[in-house]
């Protein structure tokens, strides 16, 4: 047996905070410092601590941590996981806790208010240090609640007027505008939105501040004081149903901006499907520019909300809420269009910045 099995301990063994302050002879204090990424720790000390863990394969409980005050985890709810928008988000907050001392839970959940309420409560239960809620369909008195108990941002959730919690979001308004801007300018007047239904969206929700910008810029356009939207239902097989028989309408519009390149992209696919030729006989924008829109097959025109980006502002502002901060913050991110061949076939690629 090598000297450095003789010093790593047996299986059997339980290491604790004081077998690695041992290790690297220092204080318990010390470890403890280095672990919470505190003020005034040294290269030097931070170095011994840190080889001190990796001999031992020390592996902090959580729990314990929690009881004592904080367990440096952050929980991450989803809403309706088919979003391709999705992985961008869980990816910018990962890009900001992976060099930090916090790590994520990720929790799913429907559009269903008493399974949203449960998995809140099993992360305050669990300890966690904060919440990012991403697109919640909880009305904000609940949320406020919630949030006296524990550290919230939410994503997707325009309520300025929050002051328990943070909100972090595109400006889902003026990305509307911006896709209607942009058919406007390609020659197209018949524009119809592809939105969902009325159940499927509260007051604060993003599918309704779209449906806003989108009236805003039809009247500003002068295309009338009521635009048409299409209300389809989100669960399949009424949603592909409502898709064709838009398709098939005889009043078919030449445009169609659609909230969500979850349903653009079905919609791209039942036209190929049905003989509707995309942008020649249908153009069609999206949002969120997920990574689907951009594959070669797909080519779909879509806002760009930097779902990346929200996640690592959305983070940085719950680090802040965690560590002190009580003043409310109300954040919003400038979307712009990329222009692919669903709106024309010379805008493959661009990138059409408008603020």
């Amino acid at each position: 047996m090598s000297i450095e099995d003789k010093q790593r301990p047996q299986r059997t063994d339980r290491v604790t905070i004081r077998t690695v302050a041992a290790h690297a002879g220092v204080s318990v204090a010390a470890v403890s410092k280095v672990m919470r990424n505190a003020y005034g720790v040294s290269d030097a000390l931070r170095a011994r601590v840190t080889d001190a863990i990796e001999a031992l394969a020390y592996r902090p409980s959580r729990a314990a941590r929690g009881l004592r005050g904080r367990s440096f985890t952050i929980g991450v709810l989803l809403i309706d996981i088919r979003n391709p928008f999705l992985p961008e988000v869980i990816a910018g907050v990962n890009g900001v806790l992976a060099p930090s001392h916090y790590q994520a839970m990720i929790g799913v959940s429907d559009a269903r208010v008493q399974l949203e309420t449960s998995l809140i409560e099993s992360m305050i239960d669990y300890k966690m240090d904060g919440l990012i809620l991403v697109a919640p369909r909880l009305p904000s008195e609940i949320l406020a609640k919630f949030a006296v108990q524990i550290p919230i941002v939410a994503v997707g959730y325009h309520d300025a007027s929050a002051t328990a919690f943070d909100t972090v979001n595109a400006d889902d308004q003026r990305g509307a505008e911006i896709a209607v801007e942009a058919l406007l300018a390609c020659g197209y007047r018949d524009i119809e939105m592809l939105s969902l239904g009325e159940r499927q969206g509260h007051a604060v929700s993003v599918v309704r501040q779209r449906e806003i910008g989108f009236r805003r810029a039809m009247q500003r356009g002068g295309l009338g004081s009521s635009p048409a939207i299409s209300k389809i239902p989100i669960a399949s097989p009424k949603r592909e149903e409502a898709m064709r028989k838009f398709l098939s309408r005889k009043d078919r519009p030449r445009a169609v901006f659609c909230w969500s390149d979850l349903d653009a992209i079905t919609l791209l696919s039942l036209a190929m499907e049905m003989g509707v030729r995309v942008p020649d006989d249908l153009a069609v924008i999206g949002y969120d520019n997920s990574p689907t829109a951009a594959l070669g097959l797909v080519n779909l025109a879509s806002i760009d909300q930097s779902g990346r980006e929200l996640g690592q502002v959305a983070t940085r502002a719950l680090i802040s809420r965690i560590e002190g901060r009580t003043a409310s913050e109300h954040i919003f991110q400038i979307p712009s269009l990329v222009s692919r061949n669903s709106l024309t076939r010379s805008g493959s690629g661009t990138d059409m910045k408008q603020g």
